[in-house]
């Protein structure tokens, strides 16, 4: 029905309930198609405007008539409340992974397999192997019921509210050209395009924040979200390949399948081919690779499935891999990738750095899809653009560096990359100190402000839980928070309804809070996030002094008799404190009842490894697990069970398996037995000498 059929005059309070359910009925299935053709078949017949027009209507009608929602409604997109954790749920049939090769050998080997098994002629239906996170969906009489992640195979984590928020996902089957089933289970790919994900992250950088390593770890992490309306802020879609289950209808061929998905309002991958021999397999995964990097999402190979459903079914499965199917994947990018975009960070010093946003690639088992360009000098040395094609690497194993432009003969260049003129963060007009351009708006600046929180609270300096990035940003863009003592007055009520808070949330992070009001000196010192000092400094800081008010108070000539303060660091040092804003602020956060702990005066404080967070992996030889627990816990530290971006050390000894994998891919340090022993005596010898300095 179009838009003029309908009575949208009539406020719904006027209507009887027949006359608004038969309403709500039209809008409902009217609203569906244009999701259809606008995020399926990308041809929209209405403009947002009139989309919204209906879309409001229908929003009025529920809310007159509560008893009127249905799950397959559009207002449903919008996220739930948020939830404490996710439901473990079983999958309809096992969700089994891909054995995989990049071998032309192992491509061949399968084929004979397959031919030996079913016969000839064999037929192959191939597609792009899409990089991101699988899911299943369970449709029962056509209206989505529930979508679980992948989780081992058997059985994932329950992410049906996320998923309801994915436009492209419907959430009743279409029914127009063939009967939905009366049950339905599918397996599909939820990811981010690399459009959106380019724009995603480069929000992210202007606002301060640590982009997202690739397209697949965003979707990941917005999938398993506990607050649907944050995955609904993400730009995901889902490319749906395979029934996993269908009762009330049969198939004979893969390509079926795909045109059923395709019916019942599905996306599904794009260049599917039906390809009868090695030959033109390998001509497949040729032309795909060649077209990769103009491709606006991430694939990592082909997948080659047989074509016949029944010849499947012969063939069967391993415990792991069906046995009819194969990943015939590409190299990864190694080294050298491409600049797709040139974004801009304001850090919490208020310094602007230029970010190469990049193709995601491999460097050295870690995927890197960001480097800085340092300032405005270094990216006109390096003459590096938007577009350009260039070398890379990880300085020191850690950092990702552009190294230099790869020259491309005959193709032509974006322009000079400029910085801007005015901060993206607030407008304030940027000012060059140096080869740096800085954003001098320091407290009335959200981007600084939230560098600042997020600091303040991180593990080496108040060590509050639950005050990261995403917090911290809610916190400046609500303006719950204007400075850092407006941290001290926050309640549960203030943000117990924002995004990814609920109750209990709110009050375990309000508790967080106020549990740290008593603080040791040097972690108090390094919170205030004072330029040129880092952890080191701000501990000899206050093993020298002991006392706050000793070290606002003096003069640069005493600021340097501290061991390894030099008088351009004295004269930072002294500058911060008497700066006018930065006293205030400082009053401020003690005025709200903070007690600093001025430091042990005599050996063994027990801080080498203060505020660490260690993960121990494999077998070790000199070392238990309790041993090596009792000796990070004894430093100050944390030995925790999983790796996670948190984590600063990595213990890795004989057949570690799965986390040392995972430090890899997040950078994380990895050590030795022997060089965790040998860290953990350095340690203790610098705070012992620290600790000579008292008095």
């Amino acid at each position: 029905m179009a838009q003029e059929e309908l009575d949208l005059d009539t406020p719904p309070q006027a209507l009887t309930r027949p006359e608004a359910e038969d309403q709500a009925r039209v809008l409902r299935r009217t609203l569906q198609r244009h999701n259809y053709l606008y995020y399926v078949e990308a041809q929209p017949e209405i403009s947002d405007g009139e989309y919204d027009t209906l879309f409001r209507r229908l929003q009025a009608l529920e809310g007159t008539y509560p008893e009127l929602v249905t799950p397959d409604s559009p207002t449903q997109r919008v996220g739930a409340e948020p939830r404490d954790d996710l439901p473990t749920i079983p999958h309809t049939a096992p969700m089994l992974s891909l054995d995989s090769t990049k071998e032309e050998e192992d491509l061949v080997r399968f084929d004979e397999r397959v031919r030996k098994a079913v016969g000839d002629p064999v037929r192959y239906l191939v597609e792009p192997k899409l990089d991101g996170a699988s899911v299943e969906l369970v449709y029962e009489e056509g209206v989505l019921v529930r979508a679980v992640t992948r989780g081992n195979g058997q059985e994932g984590e329950g992410v049906t509210e996320n998923v309801r928020t994915i436009s492209s996902v419907p959430l009743r089957l279409r029914d127009e050209v063939r009967s939905a089933p009366q049950f339905l289970a599918i397996r599909g790919e939820v990811l981010m395009y690399l459009s959106a994900f380019r724009a995603l992250n480069e929000r992210l950088v202007e606002e301060g924040s640590d982009p997202f390593a690739n397209p697949r770890n965003a979707s990941a992490g917005a999938l398993r979200q506990l607050d649907p309306r944050i995955t609904a802020q993400r730009p995901l879609d889902l490319l749906a390949f395979d029934i996993l289950s269908v009762v009330g209808v049969e198939f004979n061929e893969d390509r079926e399948v795909v045109e059923a998905l395709r019916d019942w309002g599905l996306k599904v991958p794009e260049r599917v081919a039906l390809l009868d021999d090695v030959d033109a397999i390998l001509d497949y995964h040729h032309a795909i690779f060649s077209d990769r990097d103009d491709l606006d999402y991430e694939i990592d190979g082909i997948v080659i499935k047989l074509n016949d459903l029944a010849a499947r079914e012969g063939m069967g499965t391993t415990s792991r891999h069906p046995r009819w199917a194969l990943a015939f994947k590409f190299e990864p990018r190694k080294e050298v990738t491409r600049i797709q975009r040139i974004a801009v960070s304001v850090g919490r010093t208020g310094v602007v750095t230029p970010v190469a946003l990049l193709l995601p690639a491999e460097v050295g088992g870690v995927t890197v899809s960001r480097a800085s360009l340092h300032n405005r000098q270094e990216v006109e040395r390096k003459d590096v653009r938007e577009g350009d094609l260039v070398r890379i690497q990880r300085a020191g194993d850690v950092i990702p560096q552009v190294l230099e432009r790869v020259a491309e003969e005959g193709k032509p260049r974006g322009p000079a990359f400029q910085m801007p003129v005015e901060c993206p963060a607030c407008g304030t007009c940027l000012v060059q100190r140096g080869p740096f351009t800085v954003c001098v708006n320091q407290l009335g600046c959200p981007a600084q402000l939230k560098g600042r929180i997020i600091h303040f609270g991180s593990r080496s300096a108040l060590d509050i839980e639950g005050l990261g990035e995403e917090t911290a940003a809610l916190f400046v863009q609500e303006g719950l928070v204007k400075e850092l003592a407006d941290l001290f007055d926050l309640q549960a009520a203030d943000i117990m309804d924002l995004p990814g808070f609920a109750e209990k949330s709110a009050q375990n992070l309000v508790q967080g809070i106020q549990s740290r009001k008593k603080v040791e000196l040097r972690r108090f010192l390094y919170g205030l996030g004072i330029p040129e000092v880092g952890e080191a400094v701000a501990r000899d800081l206050a093993s020298h002094f002991g006392d706050l008010e000793a070290i606002r108070n003096a003069e640069r000539g005493t600021l340097e008799t501290v061991a390894g303060i030099g008088p351009k660091m004295s004269e930072v040092i002294h500058g911060f404190f008497h700066e006018e804003q930065n006293a205030r602020a400082i009053d401020a956060v003690l005025g709200k009842g903070l007690e600093l702990s001025p430091p042990p005066s005599s050996g063994g404080d027990g801080t080498a490894l203060a505020g660490k967070k260690v993960v121990f992996t494999g077998g070790m030889e000199g070392l238990s697990r309790l041993e090596a627990k009792k000796l990070v816990e004894a430093a100050g530290g944390k030995a925790v069970s999983s790796v996670s971006s948190s984590t600063d050390f990595v213990v890795a000894g004989e057949d570690a398996g799965s986390k040392l994998a995972k430090a890899r891919e997040l950078g994380v340090n990895i050590l030795t037995e022997a060089e965790f022993l040998e860290l953990l005596k350095g340690l203790q010898q610098e705070d012992e000498g620290g600790e000579g300095a008292v008095g």
